[in-house]
């Protein structure tokens, strides 16, 4: 069942309160207000970047981006401008692009609120879902995420075990196994204070896909958000997940791009090793 609340009146409060109310994901996180930006500053593990801006004119725009580079680069980390279509001015992807920045792949951040998507999907016969608490779980899921999505998933280990070692309250990381063997992963992230449940890492490995645990992955977490008290549920949907999630009860909210800009002080890195997003990868 899709959402009952208005697409526009959805996007104006996810940018309320998880754009320009961004909390820490972390002890070692800090979340900056300056000027017309919303940034968040982490260790190299973590995910740096832009999550709101908001300039009322060009010039205000290429002078915030300078300052931001600079913020950045001074540290040695490369970072993530996190653009949205409807931000402000038009052109903004084309300024990032002229300073240095690289795109990556554009996708739909969609919502949907828990209580419709809380129904009955069950996983197949002879798979269960088990919640990841401790490092044995946090390297399967590891291990999924690298069969799933073809990267490096070092960064993500050392993200959520400290995710779950520091503020477990804010994360749920679950497993679907066949017998012993771990077949598909999921995150969530839960945001105090907020009415929003991020989901991330959404992922089966190959010979497992089509079976349906996506979805009943999708369900689980919603149930878990929905007894947690959170109603709505966000994801970045890629063009592959977003017909699912649509089916699902999601309601695409607008185009979400990131923009990556490497620190010339982190030699010998790829983009990929430079700037691993924690949130990375949808549903």
């Amino acid at each position: 069942m899709p959402s009952t609340t208005a697409p526009a009146a959805l996007l104006a409060r996810y940018d309320r309160e998880i754009r320009r109310g961004a909390r820490a994901d972390g002890p070692d996180d800090v979340v900056e207000r300056v000027g017309r930006v919303v940034r968040r500053t982490a260790p190299a593990h973590g995910w740096n970047g832009v999550v709101w801006s908001g300039f009322t004119s060009a010039e205000e725009a290429d002078a915030a981006i300078t300052e931001q580079i600079a913020h950045y680069t001074a540290q040695g980390l490369s970072f993530e401008w996190k653009l949205y279509a409807h931000d402000l001015p038009a052109d903004l992807g084309r300024r990032l692009v002229a300073a240095g920045f690289t795109p990556g792949p554009d996708e739909t951040l969609m919502a949907a609120e828990t209580d419709a998507l809380a129904g009955t999907t069950t996983v197949p016969d002879g798979v269960r879902v088990v919640p990841v608490t401790e490092r044995t779980g946090v390297d399967q899921l590891a291990e999924v995420h690298e069969r799933a999505f073809g990267d490096d998933a070092s960064r993500l280990r050392r993200r959520l075990l400290d995710a779950l070692t520091a503020a477990p309250d804010t994360v749920v990381a679950v497993l679907a196994l066949a017998g012993d063997v771990p077949v598909s992963a999921a995150r969530m992230e839960l945001t105090p204070g907020t009415s929003f449940a991020g989901l991330w890492g959404g992922g089966t490995v190959p010979e497992w896909r089509g079976r349906g645990i996506y979805r009943a992955l999708i369900t689980h977490r919603a149930r878990t958000a929905a007894a947690r008290g959170y109603p709505r549920l966000h994801v970045d949907a890629s063009p592959q997940s977003r017909p699912i999630l649509q089916r699902l009860g999601f309601t695409p909210l607008t185009a979400t791009t990131p923009y990556v800009y490497e620190s010339a002080l982190r030699t010998g890195h790829g983009r990929g090793d430079a700037q691993e997003r924690w949130l990375s990868h949808q549903a």
